[in-house]
């Protein structure tokens, strides 16, 4: 019996998109299917480059493939992607998260940083957005503090600023246009402008997420963006410590406000826990346990990782080359799987809609 298309759909109708509950074929995620006596080929579409189930989907597709069409034939499957998008986009860019606190250094731009590194190694086009116009850090994170961005003129004659690209991702900073040995006396309306000019007049390009730290607290700038742009959801940080944990509950407060209404996406804690080198299988809760894991649990949001207290990671942001460049050390596959987790988390939330 000779292999038609049909058969291929019937059998990868049998396989579930994990997050999504619904086969691949009613999701139109099999695409470009090519049949040749006993060769099968098509294409799978993820809904982000950063999914973390792709090696799961696949060998559920071979599966199915293998039960109701045939043990005999030969399968290729290319694993794509199209990035799911947000309601009324900002031009060029699919997806915007914010990366957010309630209180001031508990790791929220390294959070940021290396969120946005993970996504671009992944395959996801990726900008970071440094938002903290009081006490911008990326310039110092990503080894920038000369840097410049340059102005060009677009195809209807406006000047746009370009992104600096640095470690495969696009950066923006209130820092590369001010010295960085200054304070920034702006009151809350001038601050608001400003960081609506970082987002409208640069020329970001096509981007399937674009990362944004924001700084510590609830103020002005944090509702600006919040109302002025097309969120797919927030990133909250925290440390396990309580003072820090009820600061917390008033960032994700604000986010669940009328008017703003930001999915949480869900919860990193960094600076969970401390293990000596010397005693690599002891764990010491130096902050308190599990306050990062409580917290989700009262909100009924993920826990998207649990960052432990390194040197290193602090080290490697004060020397322009943060953590997660280091491809193959424990503590960056961590913050890989973070990012994994928030690109299916905004997946789940906008196939919902």
């Amino acid at each position: 019996m000779s292999i038609t298309k049909e058969n291929v759909l019937h059998a990868l109708s049998h396989v579930e998109e994990p997050d999504l509950k619904k086969d691949l074929v009613t999701l139109n995620m099999i695409q470009n299917i090519k049949i040749e006596d006993k060769n099968i080929e098509f294409d799978v579409v993820l809904t982000t480059p950063a999914c973390p189930l792709k090696g799961h989907i696949e060998h559920a597709c071979r599966n199915a493939i293998d039960l109701f069409v045939g043990k005999d034939v030969n399968v290729k499957i290319n694993m794509t992607s199209r990035t799911t998008t947000g309601k009324n986009q900002l031009k060029g860019i699919k997806n915007i998260i914010l990366v957010s606190s309630g209180k001031g250094g508990v790791g929220k731009s390294t959070v940021a940083s290396n969120l946005a590194l993970s996504l671009a190694k992944k395959g996801a086009k990726t900008g970071l957005l440094d938002a903290d116009i009081y006490g911008p850090s990326l310039p110092l994170m990503f080894g920038l503090l000369d840097g410049r961005p340059e102005t060009i003129v677009n195809e209807v004659g406006q000047d746009k600023v370009l992104p600096i690209e640095k470690y495969g991702v696009k950066l923006l900073s209130i820092g590369f246009f001010t010295d960085p040995n200054q304070p920034v006396p702006w009151r809350g309306p001038m601050a608001s402008n400003a960081i609506k000019q970082l987002f409208n007049d640069a020329e970001w390009g096509e981007l399937d997420y674009l990362v944004v730290d924001l700084p510590p607290g609830t103020g002005d700038i944090h509702i600006t963006i919040a109302q002025s742009f097309p969120i797919s959801g927030a990133v909250i940080v925290t440390t396990p410590q309580q003072v820090a944990l009820a600061d917390t509950r008033k960032g994700i407060e604000m986010f669940k406000m009328e008017g703003i209404n930001i999915p949480i996406l869900g919860i990193v804690e960094n600076m969970a826990y401390f293990t000596p080198l010397e005693l690599p299988d002891n764990k010491y809760f130096i902050f308190g346990k599990d306050g990062g894991q409580n917290l989700a649990n009262e909100y009924q949001v993920p826990l998207l990782g649990q960052i432990p207290l390194i040197q290193g990671i602090a080290e490697s942001g004060d020397q322009g080359a943060p953590f997660t460049i280091h491809a193959h050390d424990q503590i960056a596959l961590e913050f890989d799987e973070i990012a994994g987790k928030v690109a299916q988390q905004i997946s789940i939330i906008q196939n919902a809609v």
